[in-house]
């Protein structure tokens, strides 16, 4: 089944955060950790939430400001300090009781691979490591953090008929 034909099910986004929704680079402030969020991928994000679909984030990383922010633009839930993805993936699920081939996982590094292994559309950023890029269904054209969250969720919502929904982006 091609990647296009795929997104047809998605109804569950998931997303790691440095190097997808970043750029992967991490400012250390003198007493707290910065990163930068591309505002296209926080619209898309937020636009997905308004369309009813489920949007969650697994990331290794830890900043309360970072899941307050994503929880207030419709993030379902953030979960924090995520050394094992998959673990968290299968308690999600279970949770939520989506389907894998419901789920399309974007996550750039080796933490991730065991998720992209099973989502039902895997996908990385252009600049996402080599051994991730091996096995995913798409690359982005896109760096992270430098829109790729908005590719596919546009290109998600554009084959399901629910990209630019009057309904949606008139709030």
């Amino acid at each position: 089944m091609s990647y296009k034909e795929k997104l047809k099910a998605i109804t569950t986004f998931i997303f790691d955060v440095d190097g997808v929704l970043t750029d992967g680079k991490v400012y250390l402030m003198r007493d707290e950790v910065v990163r930068a969020l591309n505002s296209k991928d926080g619209y898309s994000l937020q636009y997905a939430s308004k369309m009813n679909y489920d949007l969650f984030i697994i990331t290794g990383g830890y900043s309360e400001d970072l899941k307050k922010r994503l929880l207030d633009i419709g993030i379902k839930d953030v979960f924090l300090k995520s050394n094992n993805k998959i673990e968290v993936y299968k308690k999600l699920k279970e949770a939520q009781g989506f389907e894998d081939h419901q789920v399309l996982y974007m996550g750039d590094d080796i933490p991730d691979i065991p998720v992209l292994r099973i989502a039902g559309v895997s996908c990385c950023p252009k600049d996402a490591a080599i051994d991730v890029k091996e096995i995913v269904d798409y690359h982005s054209p896109i760096e992270g953090g430098k829109g790729c969250v908005r590719d596919v969720i546009e290109q998600t919502l554009r084959v399901q008929g629910n990209w630019l929904k009057d309904s949606a982006y008139q709030w």
